[in-house]
């Protein structure tokens, strides 16, 4: 009878501090819900609503006011046969080649020489980060006025060396390169910044231990900084290819997406559609599918870089 009578005590006891863990479980919980509410009701307020509310916008004959009509997926089909936006597209792709393969590296090696062995290094460290200090709307006024074709200080500089003057932001030819070489002179600091930080969380002990076995700064760059350095080389190119697919203010200050829809973006083609032309519904199907190619992209690279990690594991 004793020992059936200490069963069941020990059963009770158990019972007792499941009941008490469960109920701090259910506290936690609460208490971390209470904490994140705020953020989540944010968040939600100002990004999944929008998005939601944008799908559903695109599908109607919407010109802004109280009347609509639902048209279902016709603005999707219109948009496809649509040939300025196949250009516009065109457009941001070129815009993201440029930042992950031209910003990207500049920013990196803008990053390195902050480490290099050289005087004034303090200076150039706000030297190179001044341009993106900068708003991008002053930015593009400004390069405006440099491209100007007659008293542009980049066509004085090439009458100096012998050339002619050229029409950089009104010739077909010439005016996306005139726009990306502003748009890498403006954000690559900001990949430099982040490399930056990167660098100085390397543990000095790695470099002085390939210092130690003979390695050269090549070798310690290519075995030790790049390695190290994939994370962010990882996040900046999903900042660098969401930022491309939403580009839109200095292209719409300096050209406006002439000539000739040379340099239309999807963002500028937007604008137009939904406050030029007030076609709202028409310009919210080109904001849903900025929206999807940037969220496939960014589960793309998440999914390479997540097999990369369990392939060098697995090794």
């Amino acid at each position: 009878m004793q020992d059936v009578s200490t069963s069941k005590t020990e059963s009770r006891t158990m019972l007792n501090v499941k009941t008490i863990v469960d109920k701090n479980k259910m506290k936690d919980v609460l208490t971390i819900a209470l904490f994140v509410s705020p953020a989540l009701f944010i968040y939600a307020l100002y990004v999944i609503y929008p998005i939601i509310a944008t799908l559903n916008y695109s599908l109607f004959d919407w010109r802004g006011g109280a009347e609509s009509t639902f048209v279902g997926l016709q603005n999707y089909f219109r948009l496809f046969q649509d040939p300025t936006f196949w250009a516009a597209l065109k457009n941001n792709i070129w815009i993201t080649i440029t930042s992950v393969f031209v910003q990207i590296p500049i920013g990196l090696i803008m990053a390195l020489m902050l480490f290099a062995p050289i005087r004034g290094i303090r200076l150039m460290s706000s030297v190179y980060f001044f341009p993106y200090l900068m708003s991008t709307v002053a930015i593009g006024i400004l390069w405006v006025y440099m491209y100007d074709p007659i008293n542009g200080s980049i066509n004085q500089l090439l009458n100096l060396l012998g050339f002619e003057n050229i029409a950089w932001l009104s010739e077909k030819g010439t005016a996306m390169i005139a726009v990306l070489l502003v748009i890498v002179w403006n954000f690559a600091p900001f990949y430099m910044i982040l490399f930056r930080a990167a660098i100085v969380g390397i543990p000095e002990e790695l470099y002085e231990a390939a210092k130690i076995d003979g390695a050269n700064p090549l070798h310690r760059f290519v075995h030790i900084t790049f390695p190290l350095l994939f994370p962010t080389i990882v996040t900046s190119s999903i900042l660098a290819i969401v930022g491309s697919l939403k580009a839109f203010d200095i292209f719409y200050v300096m050209t406006g997406g002439g000539p000739n829809h040379a340099t239309e973006l999807m963002g500028t083609y937007m604008f137009k559609q939904a406050f030029v032309n007030f076609n709202m519904g028409y310009a919210s199907a080109i904001a849903f599918i900025m929206f999807l190619i940037a969220l496939v992209v960014t589960i793309l690279i998440q999914l390479l870089d997540y097999f990369r990690q369990k392939k060098g594991e697995m090794i």
